[in-house]
């Protein structure tokens, strides 16, 4: 196990490595219980609702590793992180699994010892204002104010993105999506930039959404993702799994209405295999062989927890887009069950 003296990526990645030697898995299931970091609230995402219990896009893909894991969706502590605390508390193992907006990049994966286990949501960072601003592009923005999250990818596509136009900008510094939000609203800057799901989601919260416009520019590639600590391999296998039966469930026709019903046997071998009616994929995770359908039945199929959550008939109103199975035209695919 490598240590440094030194702070920042090399002192996370001295962290995530013992943290990783313990096994995530056994830890998990001795305790009973998932840490799953999240959001501090970004609306349709992750965010509590007026009870108290977490609900979004994000916070299903932990209640389906939960159910997969321990056989119980609700067994599940949410810790929510900002963009500056998220690497350090899954480095140090306060939580499990980050399932938070967050974007799959190089130096995460490599530099700070993390491993993306796939993609849930394929995202781009854009841009959102006034519509009394009169902007209609962001190369209109010369010499804005723009509301910007720190220690995100964000801050470094919005410079990129500046430069290239050869025009400039005020950065105002914020710490999460709420505080972006009222900075906003107070008037403190003329845009808020972020990933163009998370401005939906923000938007959406407004009393007068109608009276925000996101611009039409998309700067970069946001592969959004869960992640877990590098080396600790059987655990990121059941994460990663995970997601993926839950995309398979789509693509094959697995709902939460039929689930019961398939579950007693279909002609599709690859049905059965995920539903754990043949074959020993659970096995080969350290799981029961049910354990894809509980994590399918938790709240249902990649797509149905998409349209719940955040699709085009909630107040986030996201279409599927880049996210449509790839049969649909879309990037969502997951390997074979086999």
């Amino acid at each position: 196990m490598k240590k440094s003296v030194f702070v920042g990526a090399l002192a996370l990645a001295g962290l995530s490595a013992g943290v990783a030697a313990a096994g995530t898995l056994d830890d998990v299931k001795a305790r009973g219980k998932l840490n799953c970091g999240t959001n501090t609230g970004l609306v349709g995402f992750a965010a509590p609702d007026a009870n108290g219990e977490w609900k979004g896009f994000d916070v299903a893909v932990c209640r389906a590793l939960a159910a997969a894991v321990l056989g119980d969706a609700m067994a599940v502590e949410f810790v929510p992180t900002t963009g500056k605390t998220r690497f350090t508390a899954l480095a140090s193992g306060e939580i499990d699994v980050l399932a938070r907006n967050t974007t799959w990049t190089f130096t995460r994966d490599v530099d700070l010892k993390f491993d993306f286990v796939g993609v849930n949501y394929y995202d781009g960072q854009g841009f959102m204002v006034p519509k009394s601003l009169g902007v209609s592009s962001a190369k209109e923005l010369d010499g804005a104010t723009i509301c910007i999250q720190t220690g995100t990818t964000t801050e470094l596509n919005l410079a990129d993105f500046f430069r290239k136009n050869n025009i400039s900008y005020e950065p105002v510094p914020v710490e999460t999506d709420n505080e972006a939000q009222q900075q906003y609203l107070a008037g403190a800057c003329d845009a808020y930039t972020t990933d163009a799901s998370g401005l939906a989601a923000v938007r959406a919260t407004f009393e007068n959404p109608q009276d925000q416009i996101l611009l039409p520019e998309i700067i970069s590639k946001e592969p959004l993702g869960p992640l877990v600590r590098h080396g600790d391999n059987e655990w990121g296998d059941v994460v990663r799994w995970t997601l993926f039966a839950l995309v398979a469930a789509e693509e094959l026709g697995i709902t939460s209405a039929n689930i019961e019903e398939l579950s007693n046997g279909t002609d599709n071998p690859e049905i059965n295999r995920i539903l754990g009616t043949e074959g020993s994929l659970g096995e080969m995770l350290g799981l029961d062989p049910l354990w894809a359908k509980r994590a399918i039945s938790a709240g249902g199929n990649y797509g149905e927890l998409f349209e719940k959550n955040i699709g085009v008939n909630t107040p986030i109103g996201l279409a599927r887009g880049l996210n449509a199975q790839w049969t649909e035209g879309g990037l969502q695919y997951a390997p074979p069950f086999r």
